[in-house]
């Protein structure tokens, strides 16, 4: 029986590119782990996958994950299977232009095959104290980078 992980992220960017953060609250069983990271030379979309990867390289064996994220690129890209796609055409978008990101996307689709992801959208800045708490945590580590 595969363990239920609930994984929240959000990425932030001063600039874009710029500075920038992300954020990860990996919750289990009552459980709560916050990670977080940044770059000096980075895009949003860039830090947007970096919190997902990195909370999924945190997992220790495989898991069904509840993802929620405020990120559009991210969630439709995998739950749409648009990057899926991507990389069966050599990082190839439909429009045949190339898909941005294909480093971190391959890392990502490498380990949605670890784990059960399901995604979820949430609206960014709103009513959920996971996604504010993440958003905090990219902005802080986007605005240490910057001093």
């Amino acid at each position: 029986m595969m363990k239920t992980v609930t994984i929240y992220t959000d990425g932030a960017c001063s600039g874009n590119p710029g500075p920038g953060g992300w954020g990860a609250i990996l919750c289990y069983n009552g459980a709560k782990k916050e990670l977080s990271g940044g770059e000096k030379q980075t895009t949003n979309n860039r830090m947007e996958l970096t919190g997902v990867i990195s909370a999924l390289k945190a997992l220790k064996e495989p898991c069904i994950v509840e993802l929620y994220s405020d990120s559009k690129y991210v969630i439709d890209a995998l739950s749409k299977g648009w990057a899926v796609s991507w990389r069966k055409n050599g990082w190839k978008k439909a429009d045949k232009k190339p898909a941005l990101n294909p480093d971190l996307w391959a890392e990502l689709l490498e380990l949605c095959e670890k784990h059960e992801v399901r995604c979820h959208w949430v609206k960014g800045h709103a009513e959920n104290e996971y996604n504010n708490r993440c958003d905090e945590l990219a902005v802080a580590q986007s605005q240490q980078l910057r001093e």
